[in-house]
């Protein structure tokens, strides 16, 4: 290309113009980057926060998880970080793949330990939707259709919880689901793409985790007037 000797220092503006504004730009990503990071190590924490007193009443024989039920649980949230990976949510499903992990700790250490290895016909159910998950991904060729069958199957399994909490709201941890309510709102926005496969499932475990509390706490409150 040749300029004439007027246009050179238009040109050159624009050049200097360019390269100030894709600096910006990258400026910007990085920040942002960074600050997804700074959420994603949030999550991660308050994630073993949340545990780790569940982890110590077990090995103390003070309380006894239902097997079948974390079992399911700790399936679920390992697919939907599978999920959430292929969807493009980077960082921010890390948090999600760790508790998954930390969920089928729960249930390998309460086998060791004490455990409550009944089964109904709904933990079945519970089951045999969670198993339906990959094979709905496989045939719809989309990860969409597993992450609302196993947020299905994740809000489902409050309904006990909601029951017991109802009756007897003071054996109810609410600081563990409190915990678990802020810990999903740091996933969102660690999330490096947001769609409804990596956002359905924090987003709605989140909330429930706050009507949750919200339960526990009015009960409380009702049964000490």
């Amino acid at each position: 290309m040749t300029l004439r000797a007027s246009q050179i220092p238009e040109y050159y503006i624009g050049v200097f113009a360019r390269t100030i504004d894709q600096a910006m730009q990258h400026g910007a990503m990085s920040e942002i980057l960074q600050a997804k990071e700074l959420f994603a190590a949030a999550a991660l924490i308050l994630t073993f926060v949340a545990f780790y007193p569940y982890y110590r009443a077990i090995l103390r024989e003070e309380t006894k998880p239902h097997v079948f039920t974390w079992f399911i649980w700790g399936v679920g949230t390992v697919i939907v970080f599978g999920a959430q990976l292929s969807d493009g949510a980077g960082i921010g499903a890390w948090p999600i793949g760790v508790s998954g992990l930390l969920t089928f700790g729960v249930a390998i250490l309460a086998l060791r330990k004490a455990a409550d290895t009944s089964i109904v016909r709904m933990d079945w159910v519970f089951l045999v939707l969670a198993a339906s998950a990959l094979p709905l991904w496989f045939l719809t060729e989309t990860a969409l259709s597993a992450v609302i069958v196993l947020t299905l199957v994740d809000l489902l399994g409050f309904g006990p919880s909601v029951r017991k909490a109802y009756e007897l709201p003071h054996e109810e941890n609410a600081l563990f689901f409190a915990i678990g309510a802020v810990r999903n709102a740091f996933v969102l926005l660690a999330l490096e793409h947001f769609s409804w496969t990596t956002a359905l499932f924090p987003a709605a475990v989140g909330v429930a985790c706050l009507l949750f509390v919200a339960l526990i706490l009015s009960r409380r409150t009702i049964r000490a007037q």
